[in-house]
C-alpha cells in the first residue's frame, strides 16, 4: 500500500514569502525592524521553512529540500545576527554581512539556474531573490541606503512572487486546473 504524499512546497513558500514581503517592507524604509519580522524570521522564515525541507526530502526532492533547508537556516542564522550583538553575545565586523549576503546570493545564483526547468513562477522567484541578494551585499559593501531602499522593494516584489506561486500551486491542485497561470515549463 503506498501513501500519497502531499506537496510540501507551497508552504515552504508561503513561509519564504511572507517573511520576505515583511522584512522588505522595513529595508524599503516603512517600519523598524521590530519583534513582529524577528519571530517570523525564527518560526514561519525559519523553523517552517525547515521542516519543509525535510518534506521535500521524504518526497526525493532534491532541489526542495536543498532551497527550503538552506533559506529556513538563512533566516534562523539572519535573526541570530541581528539578535546576538544586542545581547552581548557577538558583533559583525563592519562589511562583514556583505560578505555573507553575497555568498547567499551565489547560492541563490545557482538555484536560479536549476529553477530553469520549472514553472516560470519559480523563476521568477529565484531570479528576483538572486538580484535582492545583490542589492543587499552592494548596500553593505558600499554604505548606500538608497540601494536599500531599492533593495527593499524588490524585496517585496521577490516575496509576493513567492506568494503568488504558493497560492497558485494551492489552488491549481485543488481545483485541478489552472486557476493562477505559473508558466508551465515545456
Amino acid at each position: 500500500m503506498s501513501t500519497k504524499l502531499a506537496n510540501p512546497a507551497p508552504l515552504g513558500l508561503m513561509g519564504f514569502g511572507m517573511t520576505t514581503v515583511l522584512l522588505n517592507i522595513h529595508n524599503a524604509g516603512f517600519f523598524p525592524l521590530d519583534s513582529m519580522i524577528l519571530a517570523m524570521g525564527i518560526f514561519y522564515g525559519g523553523l517552517g521553512q525547515v521542516l519543509v525541507g525535510m518534506m521535500c526530502f521524504k518526497r526525493g526532492d532534491t532541489f526542495g529540500t536543498t532551497a527550503f533547508t538552506s533559506y529556513g537556516l538563512f533566516w534562523l542564522s539572519l535573526v541570530g545576527l541581528i539578535v546576538m550583538p544586542k545581547m552581548g553575545l557577538a558583533a559583525t565586523p563592519p562589511g562583514f554581512m556583505g560578505c555573507y549576503l553575497a555568498l547567499w546570493g551565489i547560492f541563490t545564483g545557482f538555484m536560479f539556474i536549476g529553477s530553469l526547468r520549472y514553472p516560470k513562477a519559480k523563476q521568477v522567484v529565484f531570479g528576483s531573490l538572486t538580484i535582492l541578494f545583490a542589492l543587499l551585499a552592494a548596500e553593505h559593501f558600499t554604505g548606500s541606503h538608497m540601494l536599500g531602499k531599492i533593495a527593499g522593494y524588490e524585496g517585496i516584489f521577490c516575496g509576493l512572487s513567492a506568494i503568488y506561486f504558493a497560492m497558485a500551486t494551492v489552488l491549481n491542485n485543488e481545483y485541478g486546473r489552472t486557476i493562477l497561470p505559473v508558466g508551465e515549463a515545456k
